[in-house]
């Protein structure tokens, strides 16, 4: 039985039982969803019939998980990797015996996720400060000056402004928008088309610790899970939660227009 929290939204059962660490759409359905987690296993989904279809046990705790082979963000032929130290490397996955570029982040604080844009041309990063960075990967001084960043997973209470950890990115292959999820407990929809937010989802129960768009976009995978930002306290239950998302909520305004143009991001 499914356990609505909203009219486009339920939540899945037989959840981890312990903090959420990934979630992964299949690549070619929305039907599968990959789950990892602290408590060892790594979960098989089947998001419509709200059934987990298989179950593997590992040794330790899963950090990540992907049906493809690689875990990181990959744009094209290149490979991003966000490391310690505020630093940034992209390889040419053809050639991966040299460092093809080597950034420092634009953000002052430790990364958080790193994400590349759908249509390759660049890469979004977050930071455990509240901000979210859009980068392009061409280094030509002209294009470099397209690069941004914002404020944003903060919250005022009491008068005092609550800065929180971005800890997920999920990108919209459809329209090249882009979801982020923090400790706040809130989803944000960014257009980074006209640099403004597109919309925010209702408060979950704690951290959003990770986000997936389906391939189509039809859909979004949000892990509510609590990341230990205040230590070992009694925290609400981990969820996965999918929801269903539409135009008005993900599509840049003018997009179609842009596209005519052929405006890149």
């Amino acid at each position: 039985m499914k356990t609505m929290t909203g009219s486009n939204e339920f939540k899945l059962n037989q959840t981890p039982d312990d903090g959420i660490s990934s979630v992964k759409f299949s690549p070619n359905t929305s039907q599968f969803l990959l789950v990892s987690s602290w408590d060892t296993t790594v979960r098989l989904y089947d998001v419509p019939a709200n059934t987990m279809r298989l179950k593997y046990q590992h040794s330790g705790a899963v950090l990540d998980c992907a049906f493809y082979v690689y875990t990181l963000s990959v744009s094209g032929d290149r490979l991003i990797v966000g490391t310690a130290g505020r630093r940034v490397l992209v390889w040419d996955l053809r050639n991966m015996g040299y460092v093809q570029q080597r950034r420092e982040s634009s953000l002052k604080y430790q990364t958080r996720c790193i994400r590349a844009f759908p249509n390759k041309q660049g890469y979004v990063l977050s930071s455990i400060e509240g901000r979210v960075a859009v980068e392009y990967l061409d280094p030509s001084p002209e294009i470099q000056k397209k690069k941004y960043a914002f404020k944003c997973h903060r919250l005022k209470e009491n008068n005092i402004e609550q800065i929180y950890p971005v800890n997920a990115i999920s990108f919209h292959n459809v329209h090249n928008t882009f979801a982020t999820g923090g400790s706040d407990g809130f989803v944000n929809i960014w257009d980074p088309f006209n640099k403004k937010r597109l919309c925010q989802f209702h408060r979950y129960p704690t951290s959003i610790a990770s986000l997936a768009f389906s391939n189509d976009g039809t859909t979004l995978a949000i892990a509510s899970s609590y990341m230990y930002e205040m230590d070992d306290i009694e925290h609400p239950e981990d969820g996965i939660y999918i929801r269903q998302v539409t135009d008005a909520e993900t599509k840049p305004k003018n997009s179609d227009l842009m596209k005519r143009l052929n405006l890149q991001i």
